[in-house]
């Protein structure tokens, strides 16, 4: 494998507040990456910072060998990076379908058949819920269909921020399954959590964020079984 993100002595700030501390992150190609960490930590802004905004003050960010630091969030998002962002953010006037071509525009749409008939395979329930709105979904149903809108780019790199925040656990382990199936396919992705149990259960590697720098880092299941990870942060359950 090779790394398609390299984040490298990163630091980001809110005005004159500094929230991320020299990280420094590697995902390589076909790896689930997962950060964990307690809310406030930094994890989101990282994501953020990797998307452009915030951009980082200083370090460097790299995307299959292109220097990401300074281009905007758009040019960022046509190198085949996908988000799914903290809160869902499908757009609810907009019905599960429309929903689906909006994440097909930015490749147009001569795949959109096939793809969308992909994401139903995925997510059955968005198949038979394709012409309702999707502020009439259930929080699970909007969190599949905030993933399945950002797949539909065709990504090289789907990023998660928090996608089992407010749900039941059952859909938790539906969302948690099809990302390992959508893996096994060949996608990469990074994926941040505040469920440390599932998170580590599915990743290959995962960093540990403490108040803006990576406390620590191993594979995901390593990770998983150390005490101190576990009376730390396995409090969001399973």
């Amino acid at each position: 494998m090779s790394a398609l993100l390299e984040v490298e002595g990163v630091e980001t700030f809110y005005g004159k507040i500094q929230a991320l501390r020299g990280v420094d992150l590697t995902v390589e190609r076909g790896e689930i990456v997962a950060l964990i960490g307690s809310n406030g930590a930094g994890k989101s802004t990282l994501m953020m910072t990797i998307c452009g905004n915030p951009p980082a003050r200083t370090g460097r960010i790299r995307f299959d060998g292109i220097d990401i630091t300074r281009m905007r969030t758009h040019d960022i998002m046509r190198l085949s990076i996908s988000q799914a962002p903290e809160g869902r953010r499908i757009f609810p006037r907009m019905t599960v379908l429309e929903n689906l071509q909006v994440g097909a525009a930015s490749i147009g749409y001569q795949h959109f058949d096939e793809d969308r008939d992909r994401m139903f395979a995925l997510f059955p329930i968005l198949a038979r819920r394709q012409s309702q709105r999707g502020g009439t979904l259930s929080g699970g149903e909007q969190q599949m269909l905030a993933i399945a809108r950002a797949l539909m780019s065709r990504p090289r790199l789907l990023m998660l921020d928090e996608p089992s925040l407010g749900l039941a656990p059952l859909i938790v382990r539906q969302i948690f399954e099809a990302l390992g199936a959508l893996n096994k396919e060949g996608l990469t992705i990074f994926l941040v959590e505040q469920n440390a149990y599932h998170a580590l259960k599915l990743a290959h590697r995962a960093y540990v964020m403490v108040n803006g720098r990576i406390a620590m880092s191993g594979a995901g299941r390593e990770l998983l079984a150390r005490e101190d990870v576990r009376s730390a942060y396995l409090h969001a359950g399973r």
